[in-house]
């Protein structure tokens, strides 16, 4: 049987096995099929004609083959990753060679530095917010909460009365891994505590509902519906750069970490499963430090 047949009724096997025994997500096995099926083409077009010919040379070629197409290091990496686990299923079956993938070696990802304003950027951001009507107070309100803890907006716009305690100033957040209790600071209190006292029950049809922030129909904010406010009041602060709700979770972090606060304590508030994830923002400190002397110093 040529490796084309062979390895389609194989790859077809391999789908089913994370399916029912990996209980794998339907995503990555959608991710695996298509990063596998072109590799697939890729072998037969090289003449691999039998399965006992796929060698790791043959397997290092067409890796080399995406890197001269372009393709994104973190692509080369997805396919290297999918390749490795269909071939660790081809060993358990005895299909393939148990070295077929030792030699494959993903490309480093140069990790990209987050985008985060600066403190006088915020500051105008959050005054853009500032105003009377119910609208006004919950949008100040989200935008300070969600500067002061660093939330993501997800957890910002799933948040219920029951998740913020305004006398002791902390929010809980539950997310796929475990709960999280983040303090918060008297600008960000007193936002909400305006809010509720006087803008939630004009924008709040049925009283009995328990989300803390709703739409102007009274139904919970989607994230596009956030992403456009925070996108129009980054306008109206006059701020060229575009922005989202990350921009402000990124800010809160690199902010506090420019100012002192312990990595792991941020790493704790922002959710990271890996303090390395935090680090990122000891690094913008230090570029902006750099970018600080080189513009300053008259040796710079």
């Amino acid at each position: 049987m040529g490796v084309q047949r062979r390895m389609e009724r194989e790859l077809g096997g391999f789908t089913s096995y994370l399916r029912e025994v990996k209980h794998t997500s339907e995503n990555t096995v959608a991710s695996y099929e298509r990063d596998l099926k072109k590799m697939l083409r890729y072998l037969k077009d090289e003449g691999v004609g039998e399965l006992s010919q796929v060698t790791a040379t043959s397997l290092n070629s067409y890796i080399l083959y995406l890197e001269r197409l372009g393709r994104k290091p973190s692509t080369i990496s997805r396919n290297i990753a999918s390749m490795k686990a269909f071939c660790q299923y081809l060993q358990r079956r005895g299909a393939a060679r148990p070295e077929l993938t030792d030699d494959l070696r993903a490309p480093r990802i140069e990790k990209k530095l987050p985008e985060i304003l600066s403190r006088e950027e915020v500051e105008k951001l959050l005054l853009a917010a500032r105003g009377a009507a119910p609208k006004e107070l919950r949008d100040c309100a989200m935008l300070e909460l969600l500067y002061a803890t660093g939330i993501r907006v997800s957890e910002l716009i799933g948040l219920r009365l029951e998740d913020v305690n305004i006398r002791m100033e902390y929010i809980r957040c539950q997310d796929a891994h475990k709960e999280r209790i983040i303090p918060f600071g008297r600008v960000a209190r007193e936002a909400v505590q305006r809010y509720l006292e006087e803008g939630r029950d004009a924008l709040v049809h049925d009283p009995g509902t328990q989300w803390l922030f709703t739409n102007c129909s009274g139904q919970p904010m989607s994230r596009q519906g956030f992403w456009k406010l925070i996108k129009g009041y980054g306008k109206k602060a006059g701020i060229a750069r575009e922005i989202t709700p990350h921009t402000l979770r990124h800010s809160f972090a690199a902010h506090l970490v420019d100012n002192g606060a312990d990595l792991h304590a941020v790493q704790e508030m922002m959710g990271h499963s890996d303090i390395s994830t935090t680090q990122v923002y000891a690094r913008v400190n230090q570029v902006r430090i750099r970018e600080v002397y080189g513009a300053a110093h008259p040796r710079g």
